[in-house]
């Protein structure tokens, strides 16, 4: 029966896996099949009890509902694009270099802006005709945008931090810290990449311009209070983990300030800041919380069913045995398998939280340290979206400067791959 069971995991896996590849709806998938699985088993509610235990995690629906209600008020209030201009303003006639500037501006603003969908829709009608018209071909003004989404990783609104301090018990802004050493390094060899590839692919021509024509109006004189909007609860959550706290009499408040509060003040203060109606905002921010719980939360709780299908079938024990004893294949399973779904599929978070769900919290009986394990499989996933053209981001940024997403992806490809390498041998 165990052996039975145990093939039926791995077909349940395969399925999973095929019809992903196909776009079938995420939640749909890993619901539907861990679902089967557990009935399979003769446990269908372990499949429930993961449904309801994943949708009521209090730590996981305030940080990451308020992150996007946040995010949402900055759309509305258009700080976001105010932030984006303010930034690439001095940007002019660098030539080549622009490359990697425009990366390190879009890795900047996805910190306060971790949707990688909506940072590359910010950042993209700045930045892409600025590259175009600067000499850089379509493809590679996408591409240097896309990939510099990889900073929304240390945003303290993202996901996937918030999911592993809830499983470590740690901080966010400590996960933060154990992921800051693989963002960086990432981020260094992805530039170099996109750079390698501009040189090899003859992506950069003095003096060519490259039309372009937006949609959106651009910002034509940025206002500095909307422009700093996407910053403050950053400022706040650094300083309330900090001891810069403590040192003021008038900033104790910001003591060890946690994110979903961060987020709210952030909100408020925006209000006055744009002088916009506090009706608007207070709408926006709702639904933005919506949105995530939809979207974001919504993932996570079918990541949990999916799991408890795979343990319902005794494929988790199997496994935590095995690597127990091959401790070394945690190292490329952790890395690779993750990155290489995430390319298949074009979703990251759906990959880094069924990977966590099932594996890191075993970290420790396994040889390693979760938090490290955790941010690991995480930063792999991310990576790995960028070699995907079904990544939503992607078909974005290739629809602003007009060309494919094969295109896009074929210029962030050397960069993924090294990078996922680094992570796999050096980083982990």
């Amino acid at each position: 029966m165990d052996s039975f069971l145990f093939f039926v995991a791995i077909l349940g896996i395969v399925l999973a896996i095929v019809l992903l590849i196909k776009q079938v709806e995420t939640k749909t998938v890993f619901i539907g099949v861990g679902f089967i699985l557990c009935l399979i088993s003769l446990k269908p509610m372990s499949a429930l009890s993961a449904f309801t235990e994943a949708m009521t995690q209090a730590a996981l629906l305030k940080a990451i509902c308020s992150s996007m209600g946040f995010a949402f008020v900055m759309k509305y209030t258009q700080c976001d694009r105010h932030l984006v201009k303010f930034l690439t303003a001095p940007l002019k006639n660098i030539g080549f270099f622009l490359i990697p500037l425009s990366y390190c501006i879009t890795f900047f603003v996805s910190i306060a802006i971790p949707s990688a969908a909506g940072c590359s829709a910010a950042v993209g009608t700045t930045l892409i005709p600025l590259l175009m018209a600067s000499g850089v071909r379509p493809a590679m003004a996408g591409a240097s945008v896309l990939s510099g989404t990889l900073g929304g990783i240390l945003s303290p609104g993202v996901s996937h931090s918030i999911f592993i301090a809830e499983m470590t018990k740690k901080s966010i802004p400590e996960i933060i810290s154990i992921q800051l050493p693989n963002a960086l390094v990432c981020a260094g060899i992805m530039i170099i990449g996109l750079m390698v590839m501009a040189v090899v692919l003859k992506d950069y021509q003095k003096n060519e311009t490259v039309a372009l024509l937006n949609d959106e109006p651009e910002i034509q004189r940025v206002k500095f209070f909307h422009a700093i909007m996407p910053l403050v609860p950053l400022v706040f959550i650094i300083i309330g983990a900090t001891s810069i706290s403590l040192q003021f009499t008038f900033l104790h408040w910001l003591h060890n300030i946690g994110v979903a509060e961060a987020m709210l003040l952030g909100a408020i203060i925006a209000i006055v800041a744009t002088r916009t109606n506090p009706v608007a905002i207070c709408k926006e921010f709702f639904s933005g919380m919506g949105n995530s719980y939809a979207n974001i939360i919504g993932i996570i709780v079918a990541a949990s069913v999916f799991v408890a299908g795979l343990k319902a079938c005794g494929m988790i024990d199997i496994v935590i045995e095995w690597l127990k004893n091959d401790t070394h294949f945690v190292r490329i399973g952790g890395t690779f398998i993750p990155f290489i779904m995430a390319a298949l599929t074009g979703s990251g978070d759906a990959t880094a939280m069924a990977f966590n769900g099932a594996i890191t919290i075993h970290a420790e009986e396994l040889g390693f340290n979760q938090a490290q394990l955790g941010a690991t499989v995480a930063m792999s996933a991310v990576v790995g979206r960028y070699m995907s053209p079904l990544l939503g981001a992607c078909i974005l940024v290739a629809g602003l400067a007009k060309t494919t997403p094969l295109e896009i992806v074929k210029r962030t490809a050397l960069g993924c791959i090294v990078s996922v390498s680094a992570i796999a041998f050096i980083l982990i």
